[in-house]
């Protein structure tokens, strides 16, 4: 009976512990205030290079050139780069038409006009790079949404500290309110929370490519993508860990609200699998081991847990310490996530913590052994 004790308590109390660790760290990142550094003076000069990479994103990227033209940091302190990555629908048309009225300077690359006519979302960032003028570079997707002070927040926060290289910034996933939608939006929130926390801890994890930047000096010295070309996915990640390895100190997370990017999550469960699929593949190309010991130790706690209470059919004399186990594990993510919700405005999904966690063991396995497989389609390519 002890050995069981051990097995059902061990991995979640470890997690637990790691949770204690992170909330603290989040806790601890500072907070630049937007209005306290705000550069808003246009002859300071170009700042910034905004870099998206659009495919088939017709529909949803008038709302993000919208959302730019709103940005209160000035008009002549960023440019925007699009590249069409062999759309077949108007994204083209649509930045040539927005190029026309535009109050900052948009520029539209065809990346079928390219040396080798690359294809894929690695490339197109690297195109946009190949012409971008501003010191730093930011990055966003096509189908997300940016507030007014979306830029104006990076700027106070390079503004403040001249020694960041790379700068992860918050994503939020919205859509509707279905049960599927706010499970979603409350793993998405954690992960977003994870990857924050291990920045201010000093060993990085993971970061969304809707919503960062980097230093153009860095990346160069780190050769860019160089090494991972191959991998269809993990133009955010892996650059994140290249950037730490060489610059160990300079790596940032943006803790503003204002700078928070809103995305639409996937529309169904198919979809989300994809979708996590294509993340997942990336794993195992990882050189660092902080991110491998967090996602053993998270699937390890969440599998303990499902493998917990198959066994009740057979051992019902197990229930307390499958009871003290969940216990254990959800307590420790409320206590998490708390503070992070609240940073998103997100309270209402701490009430979903059960489910997510009924759910999540399988979800998980599934989408990590298909992703070490390998091969999925994404935007109607099939990926390797």
């Amino acid at each position: 009976m002890n050995w069981w004790a051990a097995f059902f308590l061990v991995l979640p109390a470890l997690y637990a512990a790691l949770m204690l660790r992170l909330r603290r760290s989040w806790k601890q990142l500072p907070t630049v205030l937007t209005q306290e550094t705000h550069p808003n003076q246009a002859e300071e000069g170009l700042g910034f290079s905004v870099l998206v990479a659009a495919r088939n994103e017709g529909l949803t990227l008038p709302l993000l050139l919208d959302d730019l033209k709103k940005q209160t940091l000035p008009a002549a302190r960023f440019e925007v780069i699009v590249v069409d990555d062999d759309s077949i629908d108007n994204t083209a048309a649509v930045v040539q038409t927005a190029a026309q009225r535009s109050s900052f300077v948009l520029h539209l690359l065809k990346l079928q006009d390219q040396p080798g006519a690359p294809t894929g979302k690695k490339a197109a960032l690297q195109a946009a790079l190949n012409v971008a003028n501003a010191p730093w570079v930011i990055c966003t997707d096509a189908d997300c949404r940016v507030g007014p002070d979306w830029l104006a927040s990076y700027a106070a926060l390079i503004h403040a500290d001249t020694t960041a290289n790379f700068v992860s910034g918050p994503v939020l996933l919205t859509g509707g309110n279905s049960l599927l939608d706010n499970l979603m939006g409350l793993e998405f929130a954690g992960l977003i929370g994870v990857g924050a926390a291990t920045i201010g801890q000093g060993r990085p994890t993971m970061c969304n490519g809707a919503n960062l930047a980097y230093r153009r000096e860095a990346f160069t010295a780190v050769q860019g993508f160089a090494g991972n070309e191959h991998v269809a996915s993990g133009d955010d990640e892996f650059l994140l860990h290249k950037l730490h390895a060489a610059f160990p100190s300079s790596i940032r997370f943006l803790k503003n609200p204002r700078a928070i990017v809103r995305t639409a999550g996937p529309t169904t469960l198919h979809a989300l699998l994809a979708q996590r699929v294509r993340w997942a593949s990336k794993w195992r190309h990882y050189q660092q081991k902080a991110p491998q010991h967090l996602a053993m130790l998270v699937l390890g706690a969440n599998v303990s847990l499902f493998v917990g209470v198959l066994l009740l059919f057979g051992y019902p004399q197990l229930w307390p310490w499958t009871l003290a186990a969940w216990g254990i594990k959800l307590g420790a993510d409320a206590w998490f996530l708390t503070p992070i919700l609240r940073f998103f405005g997100r309270q209402r999904w701490l009430c979903y913590i059960g489910l997510l966690q009924i759910a999540y063991a399988p979800y998980a396995l599934l989408t990590g052994l298909l992703g070490l497989r390998g091969g999925y389609v994404w935007k109607g390519r099939k990926m390797k």
